[in-house]
């Protein structure tokens, strides 16, 4: 089965910059949109943990949808996330996203309620049946609760729009499954400390939180394992930022981590939305100096071909 819509190079998903009252700061993410899309990410994705849609309202994840898609114009693609703990919002986030015109959906297990495969592939018919788009599954058990198992991924298999999988549980063995038994289901990483693995088995696309705010260094590996086939290159870009990886999970700081990274390049992202607090300074301190380095020490590989 041929997948009705490619997957394929750096997807950002965006932060989303706020105003001293916790409202969404409008210019500064049409900033990121198009700082990130100017650096060469070649898709965004909104409504996902990353821009903090679980303290969001569907209204306002729709109303950033909205927004980004028609900042972008067409540029890059556009991915709306489905994720939420009612099918019914889920299902009304599917339908704007038909509305507005993005390119494809993100669609995770519903949290706390452990669906089985069953339940949770049911689930997700429903949601496709709404949105009818290409789709994107988020696998990440460790937020959800729910492993997307085989019984899952045969039964949303047979709908066509489901041509795409970031996967993020941390079990290298997913990554064994996917590309061998569900090669119509294109593999994305949605690990990032595995990024190098999952292009070795053939992952056309990296769903990376730090590429908000150090785009081109992940472009960088991504065009070195898929464009150019060089891994001997890819492996010094990837052990170059491994240490940025490991500060951004960090005590489960990476989104208070990823939007202080923005606000490092110039472009003020406020505050957090409860229960997150910002990083404190010690936190802040080392980010600055891990980025200092990865981006000195990729600039050095990329000069030297």
């Amino acid at each position: 089965m041929t997948p009705i819509f490619k997957f394929e190079g750096i997807y950002t998903p965006l932060v989303t910059p706020l105003l001293p009252d916790g409202s969404v700061a409008w210019d500064r993410l049409a900033e990121v949109v198009d700082f990130v899309i100017a650096q060469g990410v070649h898709g965004l994705i909104t409504g996902g943990s990353t821009g903090e849609n679980y303290a969001q309202t569907v209204a306002e994840r729709i109303e950033i949808a909205r927004f980004t898609h028609a900042h972008i114009a067409g540029r890059v693609p556009l991915v709306l996330g489905t994720g939420a703990m009612l099918t019914s919002d889920s299902i009304a986030l599917a339908r704007a996203a038909r509305e507005i015109g993005v390119d494809a959906i993100l669609l995770a297990s519903p949290p706390y309620s452990v669906p089985t495969d069953r339940e949770n592939a049911l689930n997700a018919l429903a949601i496709d049946k709404a949105a009818d788009l290409p789709i994107m599954l988020y696998n990440y058990p460790h937020r959800t609760g729910a492993m997307m198992g085989a019984e899952f991924l045969d039964r949303v298999g047979r709908s066509r729009n489901f041509c795409g999988i970031k996967e993020s549980s941390g079990d290298i063995n997913r990554v064994h499954l996917l590309a061998r038994d569900y090669p119509h289901i294109q593999m994305g990483c949605g690990m990032d400390d595995q990024a190098l693995e999952f292009f070795a088995w053939g992952a056309p696309f990296w769903v990376c939180g730090g590429s908000n705010f150090l785009p081109a260094e992940h472009v960088a590996l991504y065009n070195a394992c898929v464009i150019e086939g060089d891994f001997s290159k890819g492996r010094r870009i990837m052990s170059a930022m491994l240490p940025l990886m490991r500060v951004l999970e960090q005590g489960g700081k990476f989104i208070q981590t990823v939007k202080h990274g923005v606000t490092m390049n110039g472009i003020e992202t406020g505050g957090m939305l409860p229960p997150l607090t910002p990083l404190n300074k010690d936190d802040k301190r080392e980010l600055e100096q891990v980025v200092r380095v990865v981006k000195r020490a990729i600039a050095t590989i990329e000069a030297e071909g």
